[in-house]
């Protein structure tokens, strides 16, 4: 396979690169201590089209394809991760499930800002009790004249708090299927619905400068018309978009692992041990190599 890049996806890498050493990195050690959402470099981002990579021009995106997407993922990674996951997260998570089952009036509505990074959105899956098995959400959504009332909780929740969170997108189950499993179905819910309720930030281990937190949804109602695609059709929509969110996911990992190398590289020349960088030394070298061989490997894989 050839894995030559484009003439497009190398401008997006160096665009990247810059961006990430030129703005990213001189501030990424103090918002991750302070657990500072970044909001001007976000906004800055979604000014130079970062924000909708792979969204077609005409809603508003930049029209790249995705592995130009996932290579700006890992540039940007290698600056800041919880810079990183917020990209990625809005565009895997947040902007794709409108491109890829909305309607014309939603494609309009809520994709177009999110594509030119006007505004972030979360997706709401993850659940206190149902996290690898999302088949089993317990937050519901029931019809009423007015369209659908929605009650239940979502955790880990990511991009829904900022002050340029649009809304997010919830998995509900809306009834059963014949073969006793829940039917699930996403439900639209923009910033400010009644019922609606965003809960504090998480205090977290790593990435603390990415938006994390509960969700609370009481008695929240919706029209029907927020209904994403078709009713029942939920649980086949969010496994489609977590595969391709698992590969962006893949990319923004490789961009640490790079980070870890370079930074490991720049200590092998700046320490100095028996009168020479440790990097002369074959341990070393071998270290080195061994790291750079497995970074590589690991982003041949998603390329391909």
């Amino acid at each position: 396979m050839d894995f030559t890049l484009t003439d497009e996806q190398n401008a997006i890498r160096a665009t990247c690169r810059e961006f990430a050493e030129e703005a990213i990195k001189p501030i990424a050690q103090r918002i991750d201590a302070d657990s500072e959402f970044p909001l001007d470099l976000i906004k800055e981002m979604g000014r130079m089209g970062l924000l909708g990579l792979p969204i077609p021009e005409e809603y508003g995106g930049a029209g790249a394809d995705f592995l130009a997407y996932c290579i700006a993922l890992e540039e940007i990674a290698r600056g800041d991760a919880s810079v990183a996951i917020t990209m990625e997260a809005h565009t895997s998570l947040g902007a794709t499930p409108f491109l890829r089952f909305g309607t014309a009036v939603q494609k309009a509505r809520y994709l177009v800002p999110l594509a030119r990074g006007e505004q972030l959105w979360a997706f709401g899956l993850t659940e206190p009790g149902a996290g690898s098995d999302s088949g089993g959400t317990q937050t519901r959504a029931e019809r009423d004249r007015d369209g659908w009332v929605i009650n239940g909780a979502k955790m880990f929740i990511t991009n829904a708090g900022t002050a340029m969170s649009g809304g997010v997108t919830v998995t509900a189950a809306t009834g059963e299927r014949p073969d006793g499993r829940k039917e699930i179905t996403n439900l639209i819910v923009p910033q400010g619905t009644p019922g609606y309720v965003i809960g504090p930030p998480l205090k977290k281990m790593g990435w603390r400068a990415s938006d994390t937190r509960p969700l609370n949804f009481d008695n929240c109602q919706v029209p029907a018309e927020n209904v994403l695609g078709q009713v029942g059709t939920g649980f086949h929509q969010f496994l489609e978009i977590l595969d391709a969110g698992r590969v962006a996911i893949a990319a923004l990992c490789v961009g640490l692992a790079q980070a870890c190398l370079d930074e490991s590289l720049k200590y092998s020349q700046d320490r100095k041990q028996f009168g020479r960088p440790i990097g002369a030394f074959q341990a070393i070298q071998f270290k080195l190599a061994d790291m750079a061989m497995e970074v590589e490997l690991a982003r041949l894989m998603y390329y391909k």
